[in-house]
């Protein structure tokens, strides 16, 4: 009878630990989870915009690169780069200008500046065919 007594005390002791520890839980209510981070947004390189084409300023210096093709085919390389230095002047963002400049450095057979000339050129290059004859002069 004593055993039984001791089981009994055991079983309640027991119980009521299990009830306080069970009502610690039921008191509060979980927290809710956070919000998820907003996503960054994806990391892009920024691409210049494209040059448009500037007919007035153009048809400004085109008759001087003219003139410049012609000075160069008679071998008038100083006057040649006079000339694409004034058409340079008026428009200093023309690949063109640039082309013709490396171009003419290369007839009279300063091949280091028409490199150079051609590499600044790549800048302002506005089509593949000019972008390709400029990288064809840098070594």
């Amino acid at each position: 009878m004593i055993y039984r007594c001791a089981i009994r005390r055991f079983v309640v002791l027991f119980l009521t630990l299990l009830l306080a520890g069970c009502s610690a839980f039921l008191g509060t209510p979980p927290e809710p989870a956070p919000p998820p981070a907003p996503a960054a947004p994806p990391v892009t390189t920024p691409q210049p915009p494209a040059r448009p084409p500037q007919p007035s300023t153009t048809s400004a210096w085109q008759p001087l690169v003219q003139k410049a093709e012609q000075a160069r085919a008679r071998g008038d390389y100083e006057q040649a780069l006079a000339l694409l230095e004034r058409a340079q002047r008026i428009d200093p963002e023309s690949g063109e200008i640039y082309l013709q400049l490396a171009r003419t450095h290369m007839a009279r057979g300063d091949d280091a500046q028409a490199s150079a000339t051609a590499e600044r050129g790549l800048l302002f290059c506005s089509n593949t065919a000019q972008c390709a004859a400029l990288r064809a002069f840098i070594r």
